[in-house]
């Protein structure tokens, strides 16, 4: 009896710092998990199907706030990918710490989205993100920039600061600031000092010679007699370092992405517009995509070879470009009916010839309850120069599929 007697005051002493810790304290564990039935069909190759989740909507993970006092809250965040289709384990997403308070907003410390991704526009504005009907990178009308800074699924900015407004009279704003640093964010192969005879592109921004990339982006909304309306703009700038600089060539200079755009709903319809404005694309921002908004990889052997990806939302290295993206929805019941779609333009370069993509997607959206859902749709992706030589080709896609959120 007194062997128990120890052994429930021992377990009890050891419980108390934990609970104590707990006080305060809100840990939540989230998650989506999601399979698609999907086919591409480029023009003259065979199909490519697969169940899975290619574009990379299944997480899980971590989100804690710790209520500090005086209105100042401290949190944490820890999240995971996984494919659904394979026997990865996870793949990192967003990891930070952050300090909050509803009075002057949020500062975010670690691999965060962008504002680009998750506030003005962007996947705000795409209810098929994270599907194989995305409008980003496959999709063709949004950027999905590897550097993070676009609206690409799996694109997170490393080393990173990000502050969000509260909303006051219906303004709100988002910045991001990262610090360039040659060791970190400036890889090279064999060691050494990083020169354009070594040097490889990162699957980040940043760089040496202490240049500080950065985003900012505004919204407006307001509901005017049952009408809700929105405005956003942002502007986004990637500057590359010497070495960036040299590799990349002649014309190569700090990449501009300027953004606007507006959405309009009433009753069960929603309208949604955005426009983006590229100038030097760099090889690690505007000029590619993230392998998951390409939904595969983009190299040689990909679609020309009848792989999956393709990066339709890329603008030539060094060049300019612009890409529209439009959408419409209708609520009935618990099902949306949908269509978008847009074009783009990447301008020709010494190196590259002129290139325009056009497409449009229909489907539906269908909830099941407030956690699970049933997608489906179509998308049609036209490219003016579709030839094995740059890997890009005209595609057919067609989706099905269903998500479970917890």
């Amino acid at each position: 009896m007194k062997k128990k007697l120890i052994s429930l005051a021992v377990a009890g002493a050891l419980a108390t710092p934990m609970v104590a810790s707990a006080q305060g304290t809100n840990v939540t564990m989230f998650g989506s998990v999601q399979a698609e039935y999907s086919t591409i069909d480029f023009d003259g190759l065979t199909s490519q199907a697969q169940i899975g989740d290619e574009a990379g909507r299944s997480r899980w993970g971590v989100h804690v706030v710790e209520q500090l006092g005086g209105g100042l809250k401290a949190k944490a965040h820890l999240e995971f990918g996984f494919n659904t289709g394979n026997g990865d384990i996870g793949i990192a997403r967003e990891r930070w710490v952050a300090l909050a308070n509803d009075a002057w907003g949020e500062v975010k410390f670690g691999r965060v989205q962008s504002p680009f991704k998750d506030f003005a526009g962007g996947q705000t504005i795409d209810p098929f993100a994270y599907t194989t009907l995305q409008a980003a990178g496959s999709g063709g009308t949004m950027t999905a920039s590897a550097n993070g800074m676009g609206s690409g699924a799996q694109g997170f900015v490393n080393s990173a600061a990000r502050y969000d407004s509260p909303t006051v009279e219906g303004f709100s704003f988002a910045a991001l600031l990262m610090p360039g640093d040659s060791n970190n964010l400036d890889p090279i192969l064999g060691g050494g000092v990083a020169n354009s005879s070594n040097f490889t592109p990162s699957s980040t921004s940043g760089g040496e010679d202490g240049e500080w990339d950065f985003q900012i982006a505004g919204k407006y909304e307001a509901n005017i007699a049952d009408h809700n309306v929105g405005v956003f703009g942002g502007y986004s700038r990637d500057n590359i370092s010497t070495n960036q600089r040299a590799f990349q060539g002649i014309g190569a200079d700090d990449e501009e992405v300027w953004r606007g755009g507006a959405t309009w709903s009433f009753m069960g319809f929603r309208l949604s517009g955005q426009y983006e404005n590229i100038n030097n694309a760099s090889i690690n921002g505007a000029a590619s995509c993230t392998t998951a908004a390409a939904l595969g990889s983009t190299a040689l052997g990909g679609a020309n070879n009848g792989g999956r990806g393709q990066c339709n939302s890329a603008m030539n290295v060094n060049g300019d470009g612009h890409l529209w993206f439009v959408g419409g929805e209708y609520e009935i019941g618990n099902t949306r009916l949908l269509a978008q779609g847009g074009m783009g333009e990447a301008e020709a370069t010494t190196a590259a010839s002129k290139r325009e993509i056009s497409t449009f997607t229909v489907g539906a959206i269908h909830n099941l309850s407030k956690r699970s859902s049933l997608f489906g749709g179509y998308q049609r992706n036209m490219i003016d120069n579709n030839n094995v030589a740059t890997g890009f080709r005209d595609s057919n896609v067609y989706t099905v599929g269903v998500r479970h959120n917890f």
